[in-house]
């Protein structure tokens, strides 16, 4: 089987976009048109998805994601040692109180700070690569990222403007400020949503130019509002569109979290519509598959789950770009294992890069958007230059 462009590609998204189902066949002359792929050259994608190779795999990441959650909860300016952590843990799962001050202390740090802060960014991390798998399937982009839609600038349109008007300096700031920074994503979405839809059509070309237009427009708004800002408040807004966790009260945690995973699992549902679209509109109309209500679907729990993400965790970049891509490489691009997989390494590797961002510079915090930025940038430029080898 040859693969030169000339082939339709397997169900699954491609790392371009699709050829034409009419594209001229290649040159007898093309190095690859003859040449059977080997495993050197594909390691790993050719692999037929099985339910054992499935468990393995997710099984495999889950335990890893397990792991290193406990490492991220002993990590921090004080070192919480595992006897230590498993009996603080155990204490409040019980409802045990304890007389011991150390332990008191230990424990107001470990479940007041740490503890929620590890999830939330396994959540954020989790909900991005999500997100990034469906967009670059939907989109046919290997470039798209759950900020191309501008309903992440819509979200920071409202953070910035309910810091402007004091919001954040008042009582309720902890939870207005997701609540704004919610309703400007949602706004966002609406005008996206108005300007690209035609009649009963979504086209993407129309999703992607809104999606564009929206993110300079917003964009510039929200710089501007940070420049007439104080002095002090400018710097927290600045240090928020970088990227940055914060430890949330359990009540708006277990809200977030439910319409998160509500989220998901309306988009792990499309797996197999996404294997379908990424070989793109026609052939997925000549397959049965109501293209028009699928793309809405994605768009707007893309969308929704963005918004959502970016209200909490301020504009943490590379990780709905670069993990789908890391996970495809390894085990493929069947969808029905590339977007759970990637989403639990997206929520790893948030969450192991918010534990470097706080230990790392004690007794300074760096946000956590400037540590995916330095750890994304360099491994897509490998990827690049990776596969590049690989392909030509």
């Amino acid at each position: 089987i040859g693969t030169g462009p000339a082939m339709m590609p397997s169900v699954g998204h491609s790392t371009s976009p699709a050829p034409a189902l009419t594209s001229p066949p290649l040159p007898s002359t093309s190095r690859h048109s003859s040449a059977p792929m080997t495993g050197h050259e594909r390691p790993f994608q050719g692999a037929i998805l099985t339910p054992v190779r499935w468990c393995v795999i997710m099984g495999s990441l889950s335990v890893v994601a397990l792991i290193l959650a406990v490492v991220c909860l002993q990590l921090g300016t004080q070192y919480i040692g595992l006897g230590k952590l498993i009996s603080v843990l155990s204490s409040a799962l019980l409802d045990q109180p304890t007389d011991n001050d150390v332990l008191k202390t230990t424990s107001v740090i470990l479940l007041q700070v740490r503890l929620p802060r590890v999830f939330l960014g396994f959540l954020v991390g989790v909900c991005l690569a999500s997100v990034g798998v469906a967009l670059q399937a939907l989109l046919r982009n290997p470039l798209a990222d759950p900020y191309v839609l501008g309903v992440s600038s819509g979200a920071a349109l409202g953070v910035a403007v309910a810091v402007l008007f004091g919001i954040g300096t008042t009582v309720l700031a902890f939870s207005l400020l997701p609540v704004c920074g919610f309703l400007g994503g949602l706004w966002a979405l609406l005008v996206v949503y108005r300007m690209a839809s035609t009649s009963d059509r979504l086209p993407i070309h129309s999703v992607l130019l809104a999606g564009v237009l929206l993110n300079a427009i917003f964009s510039a708004l929200i710089m501007f509002i940070t420049s007439i800002m104080e002095p002090n408040r400018s710097f927290g807004m600045m240090a928020w569109l970088m990227g940055s966790l914060t430890a949330p009260a359990y009540p708006a945690l277990a809200a977030l979290s439910v319409y998160l995973l509500a989220g998901l699992f309306l988009l792990f549902k499309q797996v197999r519509v996404l294997n379908i679209l990424a070989l793109g509109e026609e052939p997925a109309r000549s397959l049965g598959i109501d293209t028009e209500r699928a793309k809405r679907v994605i768009f707007l729990v893309s969308a929704l789950l963005t918004g959502a993400v970016v209200s909490v965790s301020g504009m943490i970049g590379f990780i709905g770009m670069i993990i789908p891509h890391a996970v495809r490489l390894v085990i493929g691009a069947d969808h029905r294992l590339l977007l759970p997989a990637s989403a639990l390494v997206g929520g790893i590797f948030l969450m192991v890069a918010d534990t470097m961002a706080r230990t790392f510079f004690v007794p300074s915090e760096v946000p956590v958007g400037i540590i995916t930025a330095l750890a994304g940038g360099p491994f897509f430029v490998y990827l690049l230059v990776w596969r590049k080898d690989r392909l030509v």
